[in-house]
């Protein structure tokens, strides 16, 4: 368990970031450095907790960056522009923060004297259009130039570079993670599930963009961070790359949608729209080595999970921003 710690978080008034500073709040002190561009802390109870400082900042401010993150013990960093259509509106931006960011969070973190693991979230999309069981060995597969998707995924490929090339020219306690479709109560953005699933709550029309045999393996919150926090602790997660998923939890994304509509007992009809973009028509991880070495593995069923988020989302349906245009 780790406990007396002070963790900072690049990006933790996001979905996952927020959810791990829940996690480990009572027992830590923790820093979020975000610019809370998607924001799911600030409504949280544990938003004003005596042990969270809160920094609003960009991880391309090297100043701000350098001086917030002193005395730090663990560094996660989870700041990142993500989803298909905020990528396709802000390509250099994306670029930018996802591969300059990433360094500047690496140059700061190498001042540290006592840091004892360096997290890089990276995504499940460096292994391309089609993934089945893929291990963390396996090469990674990138779109046409110029194509959204894969600006997204090359960003974030050559953070990965970067984090493993500090841990073998300076030593740095560094981790890859690979978080596949991650799901859960407090999602904000993007998401294909969170958006099924508040849709059906108000009985609105799901959108499933292309013909919907696209095929996912979805993760709950919950399990995501446990992940984390086994590679936080575990002393041979170092200098290795996981993957973060629930092989046990594939269906088609018009699987997905049924699904959605009959566990919450939803009137909501499925509609069918010309995909965005090239398309991931299948991603399903291996997750023999997180199981193998830091003995990790995701436990929550899909529709145990789906259950879970529509009882948060039902309570807070009125207070939640709106879903981006293209959903609707």
């Amino acid at each position: 368990m780790i406990e007396g710690q002070h963790i900072f978080i690049t990006g933790g008034g996001g979905f996952i970031g927020s959810t791990l500073v829940e996690r480990l709040i009572e027992q830590n002190t923790i820093t979020v450095f975000d610019t809370f561009d998607r924001d799911a802390l600030s409504g949280k109870p544990y938003a004003n907790h005596p042990s969270l400082t809160i920094i609003k900042g960009d991880v391309l401010d090297e100043t701000a960056l350098a001086t917030a993150i002193q005395g730090a013990d663990y560094v996660v960093h989870a700041a990142a522009v993500a989803g298909i259509d905020t990528v396709a509106r802000m390509p250099v931006k994306t670029m930018e923060i996802n591969m300059m960011g990433t360094g500047n969070v690496l140059r700061a973190a190498l001042s540290l004297p006592k840091l004892k693991r360096f997290i890089d979230f990276s995504t499940s999309e460096v292994f391309g259009s089609a993934a089945f069981r893929s291990t963390e060995n396996d090469s990674s597969s990138i779109g046409a130039v110029g194509e959204a998707r894969w600006i997204y995924a090359v960003s974030k490929l050559a953070g990965e570079h970067l984090s493993f090339s500090y841990h073998r020219q300076y030593g740095m306690p560094t981790v890859t993670l690979r978080p596949f479709n991650i799901y859960g109560p407090g999602q904000v953005g993007e998401g294909a599930l969170h958006i099924f699933i508040r849709k059906a709550l108000l009985n609105e029309d799901l959108i499933v963009f292309g013909d919907g045999t696209q095929i996912r393996a979805w993760c709950y919150i919950d399990d995501m961070i446990e992940g984390v926090l086994h590679v936080m602790e575990h002393p041979r997660a170092i200098g290795e790359s996981f993957n973060i998923g629930n092989a046990r939890a594939a269906i088609t994304i018009l699987g997905l949608a049924q699904m959605v509509c009959r566990v919450l007992g939803s009137q909501s009809r499925i509609v069918f729209r010309e995909a965005l973009s090239s398309d991931i028509e299948l991603r399903i991880p291996s997750i023999d080595k997180s199981r193998e070495l830091i003995d990790f593995t995701a436990n929550i069923d899909l529709e145990e999970g789906i259950q879970r988020t529509a009882a948060w989302y039902h309570q807070h349906l009125q207070e939640l921003p709106e879903l981006p245009t293209i959903f609707k």
